[in-house]
């Protein structure tokens, strides 16, 4: 897929991100891309539109990077990875499979950045763009001063379900260069890039 652009979700790309997730359905069950900042309780009370204002929010903080970057081919948005620092996603600071590592020779937490989710549209799955989208997340990641790129993908022992895949694809990521650094669940590897 060669003609596929990436860019940072910036304000005047919001109307895409809407097209891409979906006005209504806003991407997999109403989450708009607000589950790995928020524990799960916090996350389980919101109503999508909440979600939804609270990603805008995010997008609209100035002085920030942006919290996400998005694939296009041509003009139509069809990729979306969520990435940025570790300390910013609650969920993946707390939860058992994707908390950082702790103690002697852990890098700072605040040069880690996180690849934490993906959402690819239907007729784009399984052609390539994940692959790019985190290429993508890399070089954003390091333009932004993080040392590494952390992901907990998930291991693929079977075939995998719709919407399983959202967290990304472990081998994939092997592929890319990520070295497993722990793995607290049988299918989900912490995984780490040094940029």
């Amino acid at each position: 897929m060669n003609s596929l652009s990436i860019h940072p979700l910036s304000p005047d790309r919001w109307d895409d991100l809407v097209e891409l997730f979906g006005p209504e359905r806003g991407a997999q069950g109403g989450c708009w891309c607000i589950w790995p900042f928020v524990r799960g309780v916090d996350f389980n009370r919101m109503e999508k539109a909440e979600r939804k204002e609270m990603l805008k929010a995010r997008v609209e903080e100035s002085g920030k990077p942006a919290p996400g970057l998005l694939a296009y081919d041509g003009d139509e948005a069809v990729g979306w990875a969520a990435v940025g620092p570790r300390p910013s996603y609650t969920r993946l600071m707390l939860s058992k499979a994707p908390k950082p590592l702790e103690g002697e020779g852990q890098p700072d937490p605040e040069k880690i950045w996180m690849l934490a989710c993906f959402f690819i549209r239907k007729s784009h799955r399984k052609a390539g763009v994940m692959r790019r989208l985190a290429q993508a997340a890399g070089d954003f990641a390091a333009e932004n001063g993080a040392q590494f790129l952390e992901v907990c993908p998930i291991e693929p022992d079977r075939p995998l379900m719709w919407g399983e895949g959202f967290v990304g694809i472990a081998p994939l990521f092997r592929d890319l260069g990520y070295e497993e650094i722990a793995r607290r669940s049988a299918r989900r590897p912490l995984m780490r890039l040094a940029l």
